[in-house]
């Protein structure tokens, strides 16, 4: 099984990828990162992608990360959120591991290069597949 880093080479293998992170959610810290990034690098984006799920997390409106939503004890956990604007994509998907951490994978994609479909589908196959080591 893939760590942090191959992880990270093989989402730069995605279709349009720009840059890849892998975030703790908690702190905002950048646990690795690869590519390039706009706006202040990395840790920027990190940043700004970690408050985008806080106020997500904060919302009552939505599930969260994980939360109980059955009477039996069933959850319901994000899989991801997809960021569109005009020329790029950002992609969020989150690694739900047997300890207490909350980590995401940002992956940065050019829109006019990559299929969102397919890097969705790729990305999915990588944090299930990431051992944190």
């Amino acid at each position: 099984m893939p760590g942090i880093d191959e992880s990270l080479q093989r989402a730069m293998a995605i279709t349009g990828a720009r840059g890849a992170n892998l975030v703790d959610f908690t702190s905002g810290l950048v646990v690795g990162t690869v590519g390039e990034w706009p706006h202040g690098g990395s840790e920027a984006a990190a940043a700004g992608a970690t408050e985008v799920v806080r106020a997500a997390r904060d919302n009552s409106a939505f599930v969260g990360p994980e939360r109980s939503v059955g009477q039996a004890g069933e959850t319901e956990r994000w899989e991801d959120i997809v960021l569109t604007a005009q020329g790029r994509y950002d992609l969020l998907r989150f690694v739900h591991t047997a300890f207490d951490g909350r980590f995401f994978l940002h992956l940065w994609l050019d829109r006019n290069q990559s299929n969102l479909a397919m890097a969705r589908l790729e990305l999915r196959r990588l944090a299930d597949e990431l051992v944190l080591q």
